[in-house]
């Protein structure tokens, strides 16, 4: 008896580490899947990135006509306003981290909303990577992926084509993806003659790109507008 729960014991450890290896095995094929779409993604715009395809299945389950609107354009061709706006309301440090802003999450974890929820600390290297690779959904799970990757994503694209991709990937309304299709979405023409006030108030609805509408941000984007003036924008 004592000899049978010896083996049992020893089968189940080694069932135990085939099964880590296995794990550490996929988890490695799939950074190097994405080391390699990133390498690519320096110079050619991804074709449809996970959250729109979210976002397509999203609709087809629901029996919803399938929107989506989408013009990538190069940098030169998007308002400095909406460059300005979008770091300014979304990531101010931008340019002094690498990746992760250990800063501000240090002051998120302290500082606890009324409800007990604690607002967020993403990153733009960390939500460009959440749209290109992993999902909308809440979970530590992908929290935890979108650490690596926003690092890797530093190493391999740098700061220009980050902020590149991700004002053309990122959602800004129902089935609305970059800044070219936002402004004319919203405003009727391209992203390169965007205002300031205009760029404040598309840039305050990135949170919630699918219920806010930029008329209704006033107060806002009154806040990103200062938030421009105070990084010397």
């Amino acid at each position: 008896m004592k000899q049978r729960s010896t083996t049992a014991r020893t089968y189940g450890a080694a069932w135990l580490r085939q099964l880590a290896l296995w794990m550490l095995k996929l988890i490695a094929a799939w950074l190097l899947a994405i080391t390699a779409l990133l390498i690519a993604y320096r110079w050619v715009e991804p074709p449809l990135t996970t959250v729109q395809l979210q976002r397509i299945l999203e609709a087809t389950w629901r029996g919803q006509a399938v929107r989506f609107e989408r013009t990538p354009v190069p940098l030169e061709r998007i308002s400095p306003h909406l460059r300005h706006a979008v770091i300014a309301a979304e990531d101010s440090r931008f340019y002094q981290h690498h990746g992760i802003d250990w800063t501000e999450l240090q002051i998120v974890l302290e500082e606890e909303l009324p409800d007990g929820r604690i607002r967020g600390a993403s990153t733009i290297s960390q939500q460009l990577v959440k749209n290109l690779f992993l999902t909308t959904h809440r979970c530590w799970l992908r929290k935890l992926a979108e650490f690596p990757l926003a690092v890797l994503a530093e190493v391999i694209l740098g700061k220009r084509r980050i902020l590149e991709l991700y004002l053309n990937v990122v959602e800004w309304g129902p089935g609305i993806y970059g800044a070219e299709a936002a402004a004319r979405y919203h405003y009727g023409i391209s992203s390169a003659r965007l205002t300031r006030e205009q760029a404040a108030r598309l840039a305050a609805i990135l949170p919630n790109p699918r219920r806010r509408r930029p008329e209704r941000m006033t107060h806002y984007a009154g806040i990103i507008l200062r938030r421009m003036e105070l990084l010397g924008w």
